[in-house]
Order: C-alpha cells, then sequence, then structure tokens
C-alpha cells in the first residue's frame, strides 16, 4: 500500500495544467467497441480506472496501440466474446467502476453484454436500474446470477423506444444511448443526463456515423444506423482536477495559474468557489488564482441565511467536487453547510479533518456545517487514509495547508483518478513524498 509524506505549510506558485478527464474517458473508451474500425484518441489521462480499462479492451480482443504520451488508437474488429464468461473477466470488471459501460456497446453491436458487479468507491449505493431497465426497453432480456453477482443482457435485436429515466445517471444515459445508436428505429430518452462529458461522447458517435439530436439538453433523440466508423477524439480537460487545484490555492494561500480549462464547459464551478469568496479570475481559456493573503470570505443569501453548497444533475454542481469545496471551507470567514444528496457515505472522511483541527459537524450522512478558521488556527499534520479518490485529494490539500508532516495512506485511490499527482505538485513547490509501501 502506498503513501504520501507531505510537509505542509508552505505556499505554492506557477502553472499547472490538468489532466485530460477521467469520467469522459471512461464513456468514450467502451464506445470503442461500437465500431470495427480505428478510433483513436488524444488527451486520456494516464490513471489506475482508465489504464485497467484500456487493459479489460485488450483482454477483449481489441487491438489496443499506444501512439504517444496519453495518445491511444482502439480497433475493435475481432472482439473476444468469450472472456465476458471467463473468471478473468469476473475478477477485472469487478475492481472498475466504468467497466458498466461496456455493455451497451456490446449490447448494440453483438446481442449480448455481461459485466460483474462492480466496484469503485466506497461512498455508498450506486444503483445500476437506469442501465438494465434502459436496456429492457430497447427489447433485451436481463439476466442475474446472485451467486457471483453476474449481471447479462441479450438480444437479437434492439428497437427504437421511448423512455423516461428514473435518474439523470450519466453512466445509465452513456451506456442506453450507446445501446441505441444501433436499434431500430427511434429512441426518445427524456430526464437524460447532459454534462459536457456526456456531449462529448453524443459528438463522437455522430462523427462516427449515428444520429443523436437534443445534445446537451435532456431530451436526447436517436435514429437508429447500420453501423459505424472510426474517428478521432480529443478529451476535454478535468472539470474535477480543475476545482481541486482552485481550492488547494486557496487553502494554501498560493498564486496559480490552471492551463486550458474550457472555461465554456465548467458550468457554475467558477461561480461556487466565488460564493465561499474565492477569487476566480479568467485570463483566455487559463484560470488564474491570485494568492488570498487575506483570506476569503463567504457570501450570505440575500435574507441573511447560511450559504448552502449542495449537489445536482448538471448544469448543477458536481458531487465530485463536494468533498474538496467542503475542505476549503475549513479556513474561509464564515459559516456554511455542504448537503451532499447523491451518495450516503462521501462524507464520512470528515472525521480525519476534525483530527486535524477543523470545526465541522456532521448533522447527518448527507449534511455538514462547516465553521471558518479564517486562518487565525492552522490545522494539524496527522496520519490518515484515503476512503476514496475525492476525499483522498481533500485530505491531501489538507495536509499540504496544515503545519508539520502529514502520512496518507491507501493513496492508490488518489492515482485512480489524478494522473502523477506527487510530481505535478513538487513542480509547483510542494513538499510532498511518495513512499513505497508493501
Amino acid at each position: 500500500m502506498g503513501t504520501f509524506k507531505i510537509e505542509g505549510g508552505h505556499q505554492l506558485k506557477g502553472d499547472i495544467t490538468p489532466q485530460g478527464a477521467k469520467n469522459e474517458a471512461l464513456q468514450i473508451l467502451c464506445a470503442v467497441l461500437l465500431t470495427p474500425e480505428t478510433v483513436k484518441i488524444d488527451n486520456i489521462p494516464d490513471i489506475v480506472d482508465v489504464n485497467k480499462l484500456i487493459k479489460l479492451l485488450g483482454n477483449l480482443g481489441v487491438e489496443v496501440k499506444k501512439l504517444g504520451p496519453n495518445s491511444y488508437s482502439f480497433k475493435a474488429e475481432n472482439v473476444n466474446l468469450e472472456y465476458l464468461e471467463s473468471e478473468a473477466f469476473k475478477i477485472e470488471g469487478r475492481g472498475l467502476r466504468g467497466s458498466i459501460m461496456i455493455v451497451g456497446p456490446l449490447l448494440a453491436r453483438f446481442g449480448k453484454g455481461y459485466i460483474p458487479k462492480p466496484g469503485g468507491d466506497k461512498i455508498g449505493r450506486r444503483r445500476l436500474d437506469t442501465h438494465f431497465e434502459g436496456f429492457i426497453k430497447l427489447g433485451a432480456t436481463f439476466r442475474y446470477n446472485r451467486e457471483d453477482y453476474f449481471y447479462g443482457v441479450e438480444a437479437d435485436e434492439l428497437h427504437g423506444t421511448y423512455m423516461l429515466l428514473d435518474e439523470a445517471s450519466v453512466t445509465g444515459t452513456a451506456n442506453i444511448v450507446m445501446a441505441a445508436v444501433l436499434a431500430k428505429g427511434t429512441t426518445t430518452i427524456y430526464n437524460a443526463a447532459c454534462e459536457p462529458y456526456l456531449q462529448q461522447l453524443c459528438k463522437m458517435l455522430n462523427r462516427m456515423g449515428a444520429k443523436i439530436s437534443g445534445v446537451g439538453s435532456n431530451l436526447l433523440t436517436i435514429e437508429g444506423v447500420e453501423s459505424l466508423g472510426g474517428t478521432d477524439h480529443r478529451m476535454l480537460p478535468d472539470m474535477i482536477e480543475i476545482g481541486s487545484w482552485i481550492g488547494l490555492a486557496a487553502m494554501t494561500k498560493s498564486e496559480l495559474t490552471i492551463k486550458n480549462v474550457s472555461w465554456d464547459d465548467l458550468g457554475v464551478i467558477p461561480s461556487v468557489f466565488r460564493k465561499i469568496g474565492i477569487t476566480v479570475e479568467r485570463q483566455g481559456d487559463d484560470i488564474h488564482i491570485p494568492a488570498h493573503t487575506d483570506g476569503y470570505e463567504i457570501q450570505s443569501y440575500i435574507d441573511g441565511s447560511i450559504l448552502t453548497i449542495a449537489d445536482a444533475p448538471w448544469p448543477g454542481f458536481t458531487p465530485d467536487l463536494l468533498s474538496i469545496v467542503l475542505t476549503v471551507l475549513i479556513q474561509a470567514r464564515g459559516s456554511a453547510v455542504v448537503h451532499q444528496k447523491m451518495f450516503e457515505s462521501r462524507l464520512f472522511f470528515v472525521d480525519k479533518l476534525i483530527d486535524m483541527g477543523a470545526k465541522i459537524i456532521l448533522c447527518d450522512p448527507h449534511r455538514a456545517t462547516i465553521i471558518g478558521h479564517d486562518f487565525k488556527s492552522q490545522l494539524k499534520a496527522t496520519t490518515m487514509t484515503s476512503p476514496d479518490i475525492r476525499a483522498g485529494v481533500s485530505l491531501l490539500i489538507a495536509a499540504l495547508s496544515a503545519k508539520g508532516t502529514s502520512i496518507i495512506h491507501n493513496i492508490e485511490q488518489i492515482d485512480r483518478g489524478y494522473e502523477n499527482i506527487d510530481t505535478r505538485l513538487r513542480a509547483i513547490g510542494a513538499k510532498i513524498e511518495r513512499l513505497e509501501g508493501n
């Protein structure tokens, strides 16, 4: 188990470039299964979860070529469907949440798709009902083996239909869209997710020959086609990493420039950080965060009531950044409530922040009240363990702002979502060392 050793309390300075978007990569990589032709993808983040999926595609028989740093080509001409029922697949698929999105493309192109119950973050339940209910409405037969938690869908032919999703699930929408593009007739998906990464998937599929309209809205119309061809695609920068660097700059009173952020795809992220008093300046397509030497003050609502920051489906605030915002609020001037609606275990990492001296009241599994220090007292270093990707980075930000030397164990969780994070942080002045464990 790997470990980070962090000497906190240092100001950072310089430029940092966000990696390609993890959540987009998991969708886009699964889409290569829809065509026997070559798909070239650039700006793929070199992170554990994405590399696991690339390996899984290779084991499925996809021809994978690394063209350069963060650049690959994929050719799914000879897919080995027998691998889907192997013990090796059951083990590999179980270790990656994003593996669920291979089911839609396989069902569309080959008439069957299987997946073991996926793993991933320990942040609470993530239902798969939306995915499989969509496949069933398209005409697939569903089966589930309770003994080894193995899901399967099969269909001789998929047929377009109208469906109203029970939740605006991003991965669920992506999976259903990838199944519907090769179905007979027209599929209409209402209450579809519409975040930028889903838009990227739809635009890529359209370049491959799909006929998807309504991209960017919650009402998608998909006219099925006979087949799809190859294409080139470039990932957007990762908005979660961008938000992480904004929070890092504020907590450490550092001046940072975040390069090439694709401003138009950030939605409400800049405005949410501004609500907690952080200066977020637009410089072309970069974000500049000045050193907050006088701290930052939380805004109140017009009627004077306490600010509440809550997650919501896009274009609302992404749940993946709530852990970061909660941590940044520790040193703000004022108080705020963080309301995590979507996952019931995601706020349990706050006990580690409380150990460091944070003033946080965990009201219930979904809500926490944070009373800001206004930098009048510094967090103190401690030893902790990362429970999931976003909590791990939040703890890392807290450690970089704290007095003394902190230890973070189980950094494999952080590596799942952040590319070479220690190397990139050292480049802007962070005192962080990676210790390899047993």
